[in-house]
């Protein structure tokens, strides 16, 4: 199970980005977003957003990592888009914790990490590893049978050494049905059918694709995405299907090519109906 983006380790490296234009191809630069205000343009890229493939200030800043780790015991482990799944509900827990915003104990961190390079590392526990990690600060998020734990931003190179010391690769999972349509109405995460990725990786990229959803969400549309506790299904799209997502102007992730795939690879499109709107 691979790890997901840190460009300055040979074995990580994404980008997220707002939506593609139809007219351009897709940049090699990683990046996050800012918390958007009330006002902020669904799609609009600015000289200083994190979106640019260009350098920015956001590169010289201190680099933070978003830590997520995936419970998998030798028997019965979760399937791949039960996991997705969970990842990416975990990311969205954090992002709307009381914790993570305002004076919140969390919230220096959450801020730090998004005003550098988004980020983050899956990595995979059993036992007890895993009930080590249950003493740390963090949330668990539970799916069908997937249990991930998600906690607060820390330095690239400041790993608690519980998490450290846990392993990133070499585990799969696999979905031993393929996975249903998605219910009408749920936030969708459409993976690229082009691009093959471990497990690890396409739980962080399903966990940027949210976090990208998130941010084109208003208050009052993430107030309800909240309540209703997060529902999104990930799916992998046909390739009609991809083509039409790609040149929709929804939010799309970028791989920067660190790690198994090209870099400009686009990976993941956030479909949330509220992006559809207006």
């Amino acid at each position: 199970m691979s790890s997901d983006d840190i460009p300055s380790t040979p074995a990580d490296g994404v980008q997220t980005s707002p939506s593609a234009p139809a007219d351009t191809t897709p940049g090699a630069a990683e990046g996050g977003a800012p918390e958007p205000g009330p006002g902020r343009v669904r799609g609009a890229d600015t000289q200083d957003s994190p979106f640019v493939n260009e350098p920015t200030e956001r590169d010289e800043a201190p680099q933070f990592v978003l830590p997520l780790v995936v419970r998998l015991e030798r028997a019965d482990p979760p399937a791949r888009t039960d996991a997705m799944e969970t990842a990416a509900r975990a990311v969205l827990a954090l992002l709307s914790d009381e914790r993570s915003v305002g004076d919140g104990e969390w919230a220096e961190a959450v801020r730090d990490w998004q005003d550098a390079r988004i980020r983050k590392v899956v990595r995979r526990a059993r036992g007890a590893e895993w009930r080590r990690t249950g003493t740390m600060p963090g949330i668990t998020l539970t799916g069908k049978a997937a249990e991930v734990r998600v906690f607060p931003p820390i330095p690239v190179d400041g790993w608690p050494k519980d998490l450290a010391k846990l392993q990133v690769s070499g585990t799969e999972l696999d979905d031993p049905e393929p996975p249903s349509a998605p219910d009408p109405g749920v936030p969708v995460l459409w993976m690229s059918p082009d691009v093959t990725m471990s497990a690890g990786k396409a739980m962080a990229q399903a966990g940027h694709a949210a976090q990208l959803a998130w941010w084109e969400l208003s208050p009052a549309e993430r107030d309800a995405w909240r309540e209703a506790g997060f529902p999104l299904a990930v799916r992998t799209a046909a390739p009609a299907h991809w083509r039409t997502l790609v040149t929709s102007g929804l939010p799309v992730v970028q791989d920067a090519g660190f790690t198994e795939i090209a870099p400009g690879s686009c990976t993941v499109i956030a479909d949330h109906p509220a992006l559809r709107e207006g």
